[in-house]
């Protein structure tokens, strides 16, 4: 609760905004704990609440209701702390009390590992090639002083394959880890927008979607793979651009290999040329599409659904050119995503969207 405020304090003060203007909400905190901690209750008579786990889905989900006349300032939040005490085992929320799980131990490194697995069977990629994807990613970390992995860089490929094996053909150095923390994003109107003390970001587009429920439907490649086109694809039609006018990719790095799955699915390059695609150095800072460049889940923090929110607002940093890692030059369109939802946020002059 206390990094739910702390973030949610953080973000109303960089829009020079205070809660009395809010009346869309989506925390995972609880409203009533929030108002109570304020003081008063919050300024609307009645709010708007979102449902989507916090990141690029709630992202979508609060445009639409802002659009759509629902709501004018919307407050997205969450974190967590206490959660992973079993230090000798994978994340408590990553193995879930479910037949296939407890019995057969179907936790979430041996699902993506099984995606990974085939997809290189397929097309011929290499557990080198996840450990290079590893290292851009744990070094891009490794440079922010924010991040859980300051300092402890850099790392070679072997590296990341010199860790012990987790799931075939991940290692623990191609998996995210586990930390505390929160996060919070403030979204308005357009016009309300231009009256907040700080650049604003804007909203080109956006989409989510889903496979249903996870750990029951069989998580192979024919099935899941190409998780999120539909997302990529609807979000740039909304937004009116090409792949080719990204600048910056803030992927959700759960795992290496991930990162090709989501070049693939979201048309970054073709069904089986994405190993191809990361050997030529286009995911790497300077590169054509450079990834996940505040360290993502594997290098700056892994705080349950505040991280994935914590790929908007590096997105949003990169626009604003406040990044205090890896700033790309001139940046003017960002993609930030998770595995299901693909937001595509612009510059404030980019295009004259609500």
């Amino acid at each position: 609760m206390s990094l739910v405020l702390e973030a949610v304090t953080g973000a109303l003060e960089d829009a020079g905004l205070s809660i009395r203007d809010v009346d869309g909400f989506n925390i995972s905190a609880g409203l009533e704990r929030i108002s109570e901690k304020f003081g008063y209750q919050c300024g609307a008579q009645y709010f708007w609440t979102g449902e989507k786990m916090a990141g690029p889905d709630a992202v979508v989900e609060a445009a639409g209701a802002i659009s759509s006349g629902l709501c004018e300032v919307v407050l997205i939040a969450s974190a967590e702390a206490g959660l992973y005490t079993d230090r000798g085992s994978s994340a408590p929320w990553t193995r879930p009390a479910h037949e296939f799980v407890e019995t057969w131990g179907l936790h979430t490194p041996a699902e993506w590992a099984l995606l990974a697995r085939r997809h290189m069977h397929l097309y011929g990629g290499t557990p080198e090639d996840a450990a290079r994807i590893a290292c851009v990613i744990r070094n891009n970390g490794a440079l922010n002083p924010e991040a859980v992995y300051f300092g402890r860089g850099p790392f070679t490929p072997q590296d990341i394959l010199s860790s012990r094996m987790i799931a075939d053909p991940y290692r623990l150095l191609d998996c995210a880890m586990t930390a505390e923390g929160g996060a919070a994003i403030v979204m308005t109107s357009a016009a309300r927008a231009r009256d907040c003390t700080t650049r604003p970001v804007t909203f080109l587009g956006g989409c989510f979607e889903s496979w249903g429920p996870e750990y029951t439907n069989p998580p192979t490649y024919e099935r899941k793979g190409m998780l999120g086109r539909r997302s990529a694809d609807i979000a740039f039609r909304q937004a009116g651009i090409q792949r080719s006018d990204v600048d910056v990719l803030e992927l959700y790095d759960n795992f290496s290999w991930e990162i090709v799955r989501c070049l693939e699915a979201y048309r970054f390059c073709e069904t089986g040329e994405g190993a191809e695609f990361i050997r030529s150095g286009a995911i790497e800072p300077g590169g054509q599409y450079p990834i996940v460049t505040d360290g993502g889940t594997m290098s700056h923090s892994h705080t349950g659904a505040s991280q994935i929110l914590q790929r908007v607002i590096q997105a949003a940093r990169q626009l604003r050119g406040t990044s205090c890692v890896n700033q790309i030059r001139d940046a003017e369109v960002a993609l930030a995503s998770w595995p299901y939802g693909v937001v595509l946020l612009g510059v404030a002059d980019r295009a004259d969207h609500g």
